[in-house]
């Protein structure tokens, strides 16, 4: 007369145990571990960026994303590479490359 709770309903999920709810909750923690140690180089070549290409924040952001898409070299690798150059001097020719394209035309008007 009553019925079930859950009907017409689907089915309750059975509850996780509390190891697989660890094990999610440290895997989370990791991948937020790598997105903030991501975003701090990507900050450091921003700065580094700012400091030698006399640009601002948002244009040495903008610079990076394109040097990124065009050379189809992850954004974290292009910051990690920049930082690199900053300590020791030395930058891949392709990123090289974009980084003199847009001193030679800052605007960005030859890009497209």
């Amino acid at each position: 007369m009553w019925g079930h709770v859950n009907e017409g309903r689907t089915p309750a999920a059975r509850p996780e145990s509390e190891s697989d709810q660890v094990k999610q909750l440290q895997e989370r923690v990791s991948r937020l571990e790598q997105a903030v140690d991501a975003n701090a180089t990507i900050d450091q070549a921003c700065g580094v960026l700012v400091a030698v290409g006399r640009m601002t924040p948002a244009e040495a952001w903008d610079l990076m994303r394109e040097t990124s898409m065009r050379t189809s070299i992850k954004l974290r690798h292009v910051a990690e590479l920049i930082v690199d150059w900053g300590t020791t001097g030395r930058l891949p020719a392709e990123i090289r490359g974009e980084l003199d394209r847009h001193r030679a035309d800052p605007t960005g008007s030859a890009r497209h």
